[in-house]
């Protein structure tokens, strides 16, 4: 039989920056599972790449002031490109409420150590964005850290790495049986592939965390939500040098990509469930929000066969869980991002392995705070700033 140290099942972003950060701390006999053909077919593929550090909760806010700096200097530790971009991230304000969310959002992150976020006037953004119709903005939150990464990319070299660093990678292997012993603590894996004897394992496994979950008999609390993407055509009537901007009014937001630009939005009227099929009646939504907001975007050219859809892993609270699972000696969670997975896989990798092989770390400053418990416990983080 096959032993491992550690098993990680899904071999995603988050599963390869796992594997990564355990092998970089010296825990080299790691075995990742993934159930596909290839890796990042799940959700890392399908991901819009934003990655930024305005957000509403302290832990969001230091995953982020880890992650950051993690994919700036990506090309030269890794040698393999992350694609990130600092083109920053700008988020307009439309009504006073806005503004003040922003301020406050704002005092917060210059508290934990961020200098590269400022306030700014609807003035500067109006000069800067002239195509933006501005009549409405009061004024804005911009990060120039913020930005883009290619998650595809960052997850090859995540995972290329780990290899490098005596990690295995099974492809088409999915896991069908977490064993456990008498106790309830955790024995190893049965897969498509093969059994391997590991006295942990981490569910890494996206969307289907929940289902992964129920392999130990517990109920993890997290739902897939499926969300799209719409690339334009080659336009150029707005600057490609853009940051991903946010239309606070509506949640719409886009950013360059290519010749063309990406753009978002989250349909409120979307409910959970494996759904990935793309819906069509989708883009007219969009763009009528697109439209509204950057005029010129009322003629930007976009062949539907080119849009897709992907999933967010929802928790209640919008935060992942990260940590070891009550109840299953041995069995760890990373799961439940809400949509912050690429840009949070970095510090996960790292915040994990050190949950694995020391029991603390020193990522965020209350290591509990991702912890399965929370919900039971009534220490639920809700973060707001989800887009």
């Amino acid at each position: 039989m096959t032993t491992a140290d550690v098993v990680i099942i899904g071999g995603g972003i988050v599963g390869s920056s796992i594997a990564y950060h355990l092998t970089a701390a010296g825990c080299r006999d790691v075995i990742v599972m993934e159930r596909e053909t290839h890796t990042g077919k799940g959700s890392t593929g399908k991901s819009m790449g934003g990655v930024r550090a305005q957000f509403s909760t302290p832990v969001n806010i230091q995953m982020s002031l880890y992650s950051i700096p993690f994919y700036a200097a990506f090309d030269e530790v890794m040698g393999h490109p992350a694609g990130y971009r600092p083109q920053g991230y700008l988020f307009m304000a439309t009504a006073p409420a806005h503004m003040e969310y922003l301020r406050a959002n704002h005092a917060q992150q210059a508290a934990l150590g961020l200098k590269t976020a400022k306030l700014i006037s609807a003035e500067e953004i109006r000069a800067t964005y002239p195509q933006l119709r501005g009549d409405d903005i009061i004024g804005g939150s911009f990060c120039s850290t913020d930005g883009f990464v290619d998650p595809y990319s960052a997850m090859t070299g995540f995972m290329a790495k780990a290899i490098e660093q005596g990690a295995k990678l099974w492809r088409e292997a999915e896991v069908t049986a977490i064993e456990r012993d008498a106790s309830g603590a955790v024995t190893g894996v049965d897969s498509t592939k093969g059994k391997i004897a590991a006295r942990r394992v981490v569910n890494a496994a996206g969307a289907w965390a929940k289902e992964v979950a129920k392999l130990a008999d517990v109920e993890l609390p997290v739902q897939p939500l499926r969300r799209m993407l719409v690339p334009t055509e080659p336009f150029d009537e707005f600057p490609h040098t853009a940051p991903m901007i946010i239309d606070m009014s509506t949640g719409f937001h886009f950013r360059p990509e290519g010749r063309g630009f990406l753009l978002a939005w989250n349909d409120p009227e979307e409910i959970t469930g494996y759904k990935l099929d793309f819906e069509p009646t989708f883009i007219e939504k969009i763009l009528v929000h697109a439209a509204d907001r950057v005029p010129c975007f009322e003629h930007v050219p976009v062949n539907p066969k080119r849009a897709w859809a992907g999933l967010y892993e929802m928790t209640p609270d919008h935060h992942p869980i990260i940590g070891p699972a009550p109840g299953v000696k041995g069995l760890f969670f990373a799961n439940g991002f809400s949509g912050h997975g690429v840009m949070h896989a970095p510090a996960t990798g790292k915040l994990t392995a050190d949950l694995i092989l020391r029991g603390n770390s020193d990522i965020i400053s209350d290591p509990r705070a991702f912890a399965f418990e929370r919900f039971a416990e009534g220490r639920a983080i809700h973060e707001t700033a989800v887009l």
